[in-house]
């Protein structure tokens, strides 16, 4: 890692942050924070991403990157209060609202092959939201859970039968949201500004539904603050509890595909829950 060929100043130390990331003190008193990444495109899908979402919500600045390393400032830890909670919750219907061209398509600059966590995700854009779910999102990971034996019978097939059914499942069309894409509660940094900072986005035209969903899929502090104060600045759709499981499908089987473990029960659950409606 040449740390001073991408900020203009060497490392004096360095902390392991967790993962590929690290907490790196620069000569110059600068403190940043420096991540590898295992492919390029995954380099430049952060970058676009980072950009992306920086006009609605708080996200950490680019400092430089190569093909490998991605720098970016270090966001300064703070709590999860209410009015931290209220806040973001306003700032991500924001964001939601800032759209994009259409479902599926990457940021400005991003490649279409891009990456959710340490799985490949396709920024292929579609018209319909139903049938781009299931052709780019739940198929893909479906047909890998299958073929790697993590998922089958009655299980795979309660997740082809939402495939089938997403159109009546889907609940009112929306307009493409200009999502994060991967926001479980560790892709949420509470800050000292009294906001929450979003990083590692898997960015893409979506439903913002989605978003919702993955907030609520392995918890987030203050969930229930962050949810009422969204739907006040944009109120959600009639139902959109009952398709929470219907959303949060395509990353249970992404965990399904790259953790094993209990992950094809929960999308196997979440399958169900969908169809149920």
């Amino acid at each position: 890692m040449n740390l001073e060929a991408l900020t203009g100043s060497p490392a004096v130390a360095t902390t392991p942050l967790g993962g590929t990331a690290r907490r790196v003190e620069l000569a110059d008193g600068r403190v940043v924070v420096a991540k590898r990444h295992d492919h390029a495109t995954a380099v430049r899908a952060e970058v676009a991403g980072l950009r992306w979402l920086a006009p609605a919500m708080p996200v950490p600045d680019v400092l430089g990157y190569d093909d490998e390393w991605l720098v970016m400032s270090l966001v300064a830890p703070g709590a999860p209060s209410v009015a931290a909670a209220e806040l973001f919750g306003r700032e991500l219907a924001a964001l939601h609202a800032a759209g994009a061209p259409a479902f599926g398509s990457p940021p400005p600059d991003g490649p279409a092959d891009a990456w959710i966590g340490l799985a490949p995700m396709s920024n292929t854009p579609g018209a319909s939201w139903p049938s781009w779910y299931a052709s780019y999102r739940v198929e893909p990971y479906l047909r890998t859970a299958v073929d790697q034996g993590l998922l089958g019978g009655a299980d795979a097939r309660a997740v082809e039968s939402v495939c089938a059914q997403l159109p009546s499942l889907a609940g009112p069309a929306e307009p493409p949201a200009r999502l994060h894409g991967d926001l479980w509660s560790g892709n949420v940094r509470w800050a000292a500004d009294g906001r929450a900072w979003l990083i590692d986005p898997a960015a893409h035209g979506g439903h913002r539904e989605t978003d919702l969903a993955m907030l609520a899929l392995f918890g987030c502090a203050q969930l229930d603050r962050i949810v009422a104060a969204y739907d006040e600045a944009a109120p959600l759709a009639d139902g959109w509890r009952s398709r929470v499981g219907l959303h949060q499908l395509f990353p249970l089987l992404v965990h399904t595909v790259l953790f094993g473990g209990g992950y094809a029960g929960q999308a196997a659950a979440a399958a169900r829950s969908a169809l149920r409606g």
